[in-house]
């Protein structure tokens, strides 16, 4: 299909991500990039010469938005080696790579929180330039960590709240659409542990500080629980893993409307492959586990904002896995529903889009995916993708046009 073909998808459910019920029997109309109309299939426009997809009963739902990816690595074993190997070039070409396998997926948008050599946000522009085909990308730039930090082999280092104000001017200035921070240490980076507390909250303070001044939101990697509490006290706008939630930080997280991404998939794709990961990452995720699960049910319970994220691109945990991080969201705490809201409306918040993407809504960008099955009933649907539109571009398509 060309880029400005309007289509009429019938024959389907549908999932607004709006917070209401699946409703089936219904029929949506995409045109110059966005939805132009959705309703009863019964109302549907007639469309003489324009192209009609049978939808065969499948549920469509918003594109899904993956909060926490790394769009220059793939899953390799050990990220820091990957990271510190990989040219410019080869990088790139993984990213390319890593971004048609997202979309495939049904993910149409990505937050990328963190790339060497401000690769994301380049890459960002190839993807709105029509250069690659891609989910958009919201790219961090470089993390911002202390000296030594955990991820600074992809970060710029400062410490003091001078030298992290700096440092984010400088990240805005090379066009990072958000700040990425670390406010502990983690399980990827050699001799930092993840408990260890990095940034101190006049350092991250002035890191939020200088990103709302310039209308950019501030996610934070926080594992340990003073970290946690550090970067919330800081007014950072989402917390990214967060092993050691407790009342206290639970408490500040629901009265700030402060986001959790919590990245299920992440520590238990390491934990799965002890033999192929470096020693020392796998010791760091075995002793974290455990406190991984039982924070994210105590944020379930809280009734703390939660998006869905992979950290795609750490080891064994390619891109991609959305749907597979979706089933760990259910088996540990939330509904059908909510896992899938975590993907879309939430998501969309989390990454300031949910103007233009994150429900299905007349008007908004035709981010939409065609599933076999109905997700709410069984989330192992969200595997089942038959169809990836992005812009109101027909990326993936495995149905027979009726007309």
């Amino acid at each position: 299909m060309a880029d400005n073909d309007a289509f009429l998808l019938s024959g389907i459910s549908v999932f607004d991500g709006t917070g209401s019920p699946v409703l089936p029997g219904q029929a949506i109309v995409v045109e110059n990039r966005r939805i132009a109309w959705m309703g009863p299939e019964a109302d549907a426009p007639s469309f003489a010469a324009e192209r009609v997809f049978d939808g065969q009963g499948g549920t469509v739902i918003p594109g899904m938005i993956n909060c926490h990816a790394h769009v220059a690595h793939d899953g390799a074993g050990d990220l820091a080696a990957q990271t510190q190997a990989d040219s410019l070039p080869i990088a790139t070409i993984r990213g390319v790579k890593n971004l048609h396998v997202a979309l495939m997926s049904g993910v149409t948008s990505i937050r990328d929180c963190g790339a060497a050599d401000d690769l994301a946000i380049e890459m960002s522009k190839a993807v709105d330039d029509g250069m690659i085909p891609g989910p958009r990308i919201r790219a961090a730039g470089r993390v911002i960590t202390m000296t030594g930090g955990h991820g600074h082999f992809i970060g710029r280092q400062a410490d003091g709240p001078v030298g992290t104000a700096q440092a984010t001017r400088a990240e805005i200035a090379g066009g990072a659409h958000f700040i990425k921070v670390m406010a502990t240490g983690g399980v990827l980076t050699k001799g930092v542990h993840p408990n260890q507390t990095a940034l101190q909250v006049d350092e991250l303070t002035a890191v939020a500080r200088e990103a709302h001044n310039a209308g950019r939101r501030v996610a934070s990697h926080a594992i340990g629980g003073q970290g946690i509490k550090n970067a919330l006290r800081a007014g950072i706008d989402s917390i990214e893993h967060s092993f050691y939630l407790d009342d206290e930080s639970l408490e500040m997280a629901v009265a700030q409307g402060t986001f959790l991404v919590p990245t299920l998939i992440a520590v238990n794709r390491i934990v799965e492959n002890p033999d192929k990961i470096p020693s020392w990452v796998v010791e760091k995720a075995e002793s974290e586990s455990g406190a991984h699960r039982e924070s994210f049910l105590a944020a379930v319970r809280s009734g703390m904002k939660i998006a869905a994220g992979t950290d795609a691109g750490t080891p064994f945990n390619p891109h991609g896995e959305m749907p597979a991080e979706l089933e760990l969201m259910v088996e540990f705490g939330l509904t059908p529903t909510e896992a899938l809201l975590a993907a879309t409306r939430n998501a969309a918040e989390n990454i300031d889009l949910l103007h233009e993407v994150g429900t299905l809504e007349t008007g908004k960008l035709a981010d939409l995916v065609l599933l076999d099955g109905d997700p709410t009933v069984d989330i192992t649907a969200a595997h089942n993708v038959v169809m990836v539109v992005k812009d109101g571009v027909v990326h993936r398509n495995e149905l027979k046009t009726a007309s």
